[in-house]
C-alpha cells in the first residue's frame, strides 16, 4: 500500500559524526554504510512531498552529573556532547531548511522534545524510521511512536548497527511488538 506523502514523514535517527564518521567516538562501520541508503530514502520521500525529520543525540556535558541510574556516559563513554563535532549531523546528508531537526537527550526522540507537536501540527500519522543504532535509538523511537498511535515502519535496509544480530533483533522486535518493517524497495508513495 503506498504511503500518502501528505501524512508521512521519514524520521532519520542520529546520523551524526560521532556514530557515522570513522573519527567518531562511537563509530560503527555499518552506521557509515547506512548513509547512502538513508539518503536515497530521504530523496525519494522528499520528491514525493513527504516530510523529513532528522534527530540528533546531543548531551550537555553535565547531563548525567546527578543521575541516579540513567547515565549514558557511564554506559557508552562521553559522546555527542553539545556543541561538539561529534554531535553534528554527518556532512553527506542533504539537510534542508524545510526539514525539521530534533535535538534529543535520550534514546527516544519523543521524550521531552518537540517531535510529537511537530508531527501532530502537520497531520503526520505514518513514520518511516531509519538511521542508527537499530537496536537503541531507532528501536526506542519507533516504540515510542507506536505508543503515541503513530504508525512506525522501520526501514530495515537503511539502519546502522554495531553487530548484525543487533539489527536483526531490532527489526524482529519492531515487527512483532508495535510496528511494521519494510525495505526501501517496499516503500512507495501515492501520487499527490
Amino acid at each position: 500500500m503506498p504511503y500518502d506523502p501528505s501524512d508521512t514523514a521519514v524520521i532519520v535517527v542520529d546520523m551524526q559524526n560521532g556514530f557515522c564518521h570513522p573519527d567518531g567516538g562511537l563509530y560503527a562501520e555499518p552506521s557509515e554504510a547506512a548513509i547512502e541508503p538513508v539518503t536515497a530514502l530521504v530523496d525519494r520521500a522528499r520528491d514525493a512531498g513527504a516530510r523529513v525529520v532528522y534527530t540528533r543525540d546531543v548531551h550537555p556535558p553535565e547531563q548525567f552529573d546527578d543521575a541516579h541510574y540513567y547515565d549514558e556516559f557511564d554506559r557508552w563513554g562521553e559522546h555527542v556532547v553539545e556543541g561538539s563535532w561529534g554531535a553534528e549531523l554527518v556532512g553527506a546528508l542533504d539537510v534542508r531548511e524545510t526539514d525539521h531537526v530534533v535535538d534529543k537527550h535520550t534514546y527516544d526522540a519523543f521524550y521531552q522534545t518537540d517531535l510529537e507537536g511537530y508531527l501532530d501540527a502537520r497531520g503526520v500519522d505514518d513514520l518511516l524510521i531509519c538511521g542508527t543504532l537499530a537496536n537503541v535509538c531507532v528501536l526506542h523511537t519507533a516504540g515510542s511512536a507506536g505508543l503515541r498511535d503513530y504508525r512506525p515502519v522501520v526501514v530495515e535496509d537503511a539502519l546502522g548497527y554495531i553487530t548484525a544480530d543487533h539489527r536483526e533483533y531490532a527489526v524482529d522486535h519492531a515487527d512483532w511488538l508495535f510496528g511494521e518493517t519494510t525495505t526501501r524497495e517496499g516503500v512507495a508513495f501515492a501520487e499527490a
